[in-house]
């Protein structure tokens, strides 16, 4: 198998970093994520945060937040702006309809990430009443690797319960979130049919990320010779048209670049995607580490800091050592996300390196 990246791939390549430099030179706000409440209602195995049932860190007030809204709308055009609660869980707070009211009355576009533990036909309909248009659903592969994953063995049961109300809200765009690992890589094919009967439109594929509570556990983490599997996997079953399936986000891919989702890697943090944490911190994505955070919404305008504090996120030349230093795909890449660095900026994973390394 070539490794190589084709000659006619680098030009769509050169074409995707002119787009970016202009992007990153305007650094438009298209996300926003609210990290609404640190509490959780599972206790998952992969979880990179501190997640739990009752939090130390309380549930941000919804006014605070608002603040941060009504500061954007005096810069952005409000529907250009998609606004995703998430969490810890977003359903553990008893006013998240009323939170998602409150976004959409201002013009926002409001969506949500979820596990799907709480997300009954009931409080389903209650949401999209209030303007929800966007959903994601954690779903990590059948009932026992599921459960097995998030920690409670009802778990399973109550995403089919979520995804039987999703369909029946056409208005919605919606998918399901799978992280691939050694347990699920095995049976990957036949999951992919069970969702298609199950009648989901659209399936998103991750890794795991080298921190937190996954760092040190080996069934989470995927072998090189199992990630280019995966990268096989999703580009098969995109050419086979019955299901929409991509790879998240998550670094650049080399060769399958163009292939195994919608775009070309660029790292959009800090360029069109801002996040605002349970405590107020601002950073780029919840993903990354609190060493990157740029200001605190209790002492600083967000706007302010949006303009003039993300330089690491906007200009990622520091980036360049290690590895990183002499890789001719730099220029690509530009470093990988930035939820790959640690606190020091030393690269954990890079993709690209792990296609290559496959036997």
């Amino acid at each position: 198998m070539n490794k190589e990246v084709s000659f006619f791939k680098k030009i769509a390549l050169e074409l995707n970093r002119a787009v970016l430099q202009e992007r990153t030179e305007e650094h438009e706000l298209h996300q926003l994520f609210w990290e609404c409440t640190l509490r959780c209602n599972l206790n998952c195995r992969h979880c990179g945060s501190d997640c739990r049932m009752l939090s130390e860190t309380a549930d941000m007030p919804l006014e605070d937040f608002l603040g941060v809204l009504d500061e954007i709308k005096e810069h952005e055009e409000p529907h250009k702006v998609m606004v995703i609660t998430t969490g810890g869980e977003p359903m553990m707070r008893k006013d998240l309809a009323e939170c998602g009211r409150e976004i959409t009355e201002r013009g926002f576009v409001w969506g949500m990430v979820t596990n799907g533990m709480f997300l009954t036909p009931a409080k389903l309909n209650e949401l999209v009443a209030n303007g929800l248009r966007s959903i994601a659903v954690s779903f990590d592969g059948f009932e026992e690797d599921h459960n097995w994953m998030r920690g409670n063995p009802n778990s399973f049961k109550n995403v089919l319960t979520a995804i039987e109300g999703l369909k029946q809200h056409p208005s919605l765009t919606w998918d399901v979130i799978t992280c691939v690992n050694q347990r699920t890589i095995r049976y990957l094919p036949e999951f992919r049919d069970y969702l298609i009967e199950l009648g989901v439109p659209k399936w998103r594929l991750f890794t795991v990320f080298p921190f937190g509570r996954a760092a040190s556990d080996k069934e989470l983490h995927l072998s090189n010779e199992q990630f280019v599997q995966m990268m096989e996997f999703i580009k098969e079953t995109r050419l086979q048209g019955r299901i929409r399936a991509d790879y998240g986000c998550d670094g650049f891919l080399g060769r399958y670049e163009g292939e195994v989702r919608n775009h070309y890697f660029s790292c959009s943090a800090g360029i069109n995607i801002a996040s605002v944490l349970a405590d107020g911190s601002i950073s780029g994505c919840l993903s990354i580490r609190n060493d990157y955070h740029q200001g605190n919404i209790y002492k600083d305008s967000f706007w302010e800091v949006w303009q003039d504090r993300f330089k690491p996120y906007r200009d990622r030349s520091w980036m360049k050592t290690d590895d990183c230093a002499d890789c001719k795909m730099w220029r690509y890449c530009l470093g990988n996300g930035m939820h790959l660095r640690d606190g020091e900026g030393k690269l954990q994973r890079c993709q690209y390196h792990m296609i290559q390394n496959a036997k």
